[in-house]
């Protein structure tokens, strides 16, 4: 039998505060632009099937009840012991929480106390950005409002983010370069003229700025490519080797492959298992063993990516954990590798290689 240690979830997002209704939270269990087809559900989704086969056990309940009576249950006990009970069933000492996702979300304190486990901040630049506009009346307080938000980030967290959303990596894709201070204060002033209270920052100019000046921390960088194919980010990778910062690409399946290589290509990339691994359910499995064949075993590191639902954190635990048993088990069964390689090589994809990355052993 394959074991671990506590996972550490190198990127995750906070869970919901609050009771959800069915429709609610079947909203939450993948990433569409509008409701289930009419008379479909999405639990009827590989990520549906995945949360009723691992989550009910977790409440009380037979694996793969129906939804209905797992809400039931959900609503029984609270949102409070229902959050609990699933982080804690999922095996993760660690998580590295993205804080720039809205909603009434938990924070990293409250994660890990409901967790018992550890948490650590990871620094939306976005969001930095979003919230130097709101108190700075000129360019030129904005940048240097956004250079000590930055300077003040960096103290605290492992880490910085760049979302997907904001097309983050696709600017850094067409111009891997860092813009010239001109062309920075230009940007700025477009975006300030135009933007309202609270608006996202979406400028490609002021994405790359704000990348470049994180890089320039050390922290690692997590570049979340929102399922598109990561190849284009060759350049970038190529642009920021020597820095010493690592970068983080996030590539969801099926672009798992060009993310492995990419990590495989060039020393400072690392890939993030959890964008591949969350969404594939029970064909997790194949897609891990695609990804071993192509990376480094040091530089793949687990995630849940979970989101709004402690489901998805605890989805993405043991799915991953049943995934890493079932093909280091099966690659030992068939004397390809020993045991004890194994067992080393799945403490590095749960725990270790993210504990090197962001340096987290090195924190009080």
């Amino acid at each position: 039998m394959i074991e671990t240690p506590p996972l550490v979830d190198q990127h995750c997002r906070g869970v919901l505060r609050t009771e959800l209704g069915i429709a609610t939270f079947e909203a939450q269990l993948i990433r569409s632009a509008g409701p289930p087809a009419p008379g479909t559900t999405f639990f009827d989704t590989q990520t549906g099937f995945a949360v009723r086969r691992w989550c009910p056990p977790l409440l009380g309940l037979e694996p793969h009840c129906p939804p209905a009576r797992y809400l039931a249950r959900r609503r029984e006990l609270g949102t409070a012991e229902s959050t609990r009970r699933l982080l804690r069933g999922s095996g993760t000492g660690a998580y590295l929480l993205d804080t720039g996702a809205p909603g009434d979300l938990t924070g990293p304190k409250e994660l890990a106390l409901a967790g018992d486990a550890e948490a650590f901040e990871v620094a939306r630049l976005e969001l930095l950005a979003e919230q130097a506009a709101d108190t700075s009346g000129t360019v030129a307080a904005f940048l240097a409002n956004l250079a000590g938000a930055l300077h003040h980030a960096a103290s605290g967290a492992v880490g910085f983010a760049c979302g997907a959303r904001t097309g983050c990596a696709a600017a850094l894709a067409a111009d891997p370069a860092p813009p010239g201070p001109g062309e920075v204060r230009a940007a700025a002033g477009r975006w300030l003229a135009r933007r309202t209270r609270g608006a996202e920052l979406r400028d490609p100019v002021l994405l790359r700025h704000l990348v470049w000046s994180a890089l320039a921390s050390g922290l690692p960088l997590q570049l979340p490519t929102g399922g598109a194919d990561p190849e284009p980010l060759g350049g970038f990778a190529r642009a920021t080797a020597g820095l010493g910062a690592r970068l983080v690409l996030g590539g969801g399946y099926p672009y798992h492959r060009q993310t492995a290589r990419l990590a495989a290509e060039h020393p400072h990339v690392h890939a993030d298992l959890g964008p591949a691994l969350a969404r594939t359910g029970a064909r997790a499995g194949a897609v891990l063993a695609e990804l071993l064949e192509l990376a480094p075993f040091g530089k793949l590191l687990y995630s849940s990516g979970g989101r709004n639902l402690p489901e998805l954190h605890a989805v993405g635990a043991l799915v991953f954990r049943e995934a890493l048993g079932r093909v280091l088990g099966g690659w030992v069964a068939e004397g390809a590798w020993s045991w004890q390689d194994a067992q080393r090589v799945a403490g590095m994809l749960a725990a270790g290689n993210a504990r090197r990355v962001y340096r987290l052993d090195e924190r009080g």
